[in-house]
């Protein structure tokens, strides 16, 4: 594992640590540093309000990634949700520890991206989780510091909605974030929420690399028309008025429909993968700037 500079000079030294702050926590946020300064490039994927299509669009995100030769880790944070084990058809697979006391190795998913979620800590699938503040931090900050996620290009942390518990705690303990993508669809109960998940980005200094509309229509597979099934009420128009980028529109398609349920990648040659290559593009421009 590569180390930055500052995990090594004096600023990480024990006599710069807060008072108030025990030994034991000292070392826990240095473990975490050290694990999070050998990963370049960290991404945030939030959304306002649930049902947007958040996770498949990380999902997504991190496998165009991969595909371009990109060493990518995929985080599902949804502590009470997680999306990621049933869209890569992970439910029953096992965990393996890693080279070191207490430490997890994500599951390779192909030869460039890995994943970790709390889903595949669950012996049923069908279980809940019926946990405080507390018990999901505590997990977060596991996932972050405890998991060998080794040296990677990407790591893309699939939030869950709204701007609570663990959108905060992820802001909070990793340095250097990159940027956050927020994920809407089209009708104004979908924005209204995604202006709190603007703001809460601003509040905490995490750049917005931009708003993502999903379902943004259908697009007819036999004739091409297009029929927007909900209200365009103008995402375009609220990124202007908030002073943020548009990311650009992702159609509801039959094949990223299956891809979310079935653990099957999208093809090349489909629309829907053209279009996550072409966001792709816009995210790695704005991290590499």
């Amino acid at each position: 594992m590569s180390n930055c500079d500052s995990c090594n000079d004096k600023t990480c030294s024990a006599k710069n640590k807060n008072k108030e702050e025990s030994m034991q926590e000292f070392l826990e946020r240095q473990e975490l540093a050290a694990r999070m300064c050998a990963i370049k490039h960290k991404i945030l994927v939030l959304s306002g309000k649930g049902g947007v299509g958040k996770s498949t669009v990380a999902a997504n995100f991190a496998i165009a990634l991969s595909k371009q030769g990109a060493k990518t880790g995929l985080l599902d944070v949804d502590i009470h949700g997680p999306s990621v084990p049933t869209i890569f058809g992970l439910q029953k697979s096992a965990l393996i520890q890693g080279s070191t006391p207490n430490s997890i190795m994500p599951l390779d998913i192909t030869e460039n991206l890995s994943a970790m979620s709390v889903g595949f800590l669950l012996e049923n699938p069908d279980d809940a989780l019926i946990w405080r503040g507390p018990m999901k931090i505590g997990v977060i900050k596991q996932f972050l510091k405890d998991v060998q996620w080794g040296d990677l290009d990407y790591l893309i942390a699939d939030l869950p909605p709204g701007t609570g518990d663990e959108p905060l705690s992820i802001c909070q303990m990793i340095e250097n974030i990159d940027g956050a993508v927020i994920v809407t669809t089209p009708q104004e109960m979908a924005l209204a929420d995604v202006r709190k998940s603007i703001n809460f980005c601003k509040k905490l200094n995490v750049p917005i690399i931009g708003v993502l509309e999903n379902m943004s229509f259908f697009e007819c597979p036999d004739c091409g028309k297009k029929s927007e099934i909900f209200n365009n009420s103008g995402t375009e128009n609220m990124c202007k008025k908030m002073n943020v980028p548009f990311l650009g529109k992702i159609p509801i398609t039959m094949d990223i429909s299956y891809n979310a349920e079935n653990s099957a990648f999208l093809s090349e040659k489909s629309k829907a993968s053209k279009y996550f290559d072409e966001f792709i593009c816009k995210i790695s421009k704005f991290c590499n700037s």
